[in-house]
């Protein structure tokens, strides 16, 4: 069956970085558009960047851009989100997603940034 299964997520300093890993399973990867959301405390799931099946396109929310970077390696059926310059207000669950007739989402996987 479908398994995404986030990993990565921390507790960071402001300023630092994390890498998030999502590990994909039960379905052809390398023909399937992938997106990293997330869910901060007391506040509605957000899109956080997508990428299209080949890695040739990404798009990211405006409060991410130059310091988020979505990337993939279809061979490991892997997607990745690298976050440079983290803020406080990333503090949230970050979680894995695809749509195809349905939505399939990952376990999440928490990200803390204080000091």
């Amino acid at each position: 069956q479908v398994q995404l299964v986030e990993s990565g997520g921390d507790l960071v300093q402001p300023g630092g970085s994390l890498r998030l890993s999502c590990a994909a399973s039960g379905f052809i990867f390398s023909k399937i558009a992938m997106s990293w959301y997330r869910r901060a405390p007391g506040k509605a799931r957000e899109l956080v960047a997508g990428i299209s099946n080949d890695g040739g396109t990404t798009n990211y929310a405006d409060s991410v851009k130059g310091r988020f970077t979505i990337s993939r390696d279809n061979a490991k059926n892997t997607v990745y989100l690298q976050m440079n310059s983290l803020k406080p207000e990333d503090t949230a669950v970050y979680y894995c997603y695809f749509r195809v007739f349905r939505d399939f989402w990952g376990q999440g996987t928490q990200v803390t940034v204080s000091s």
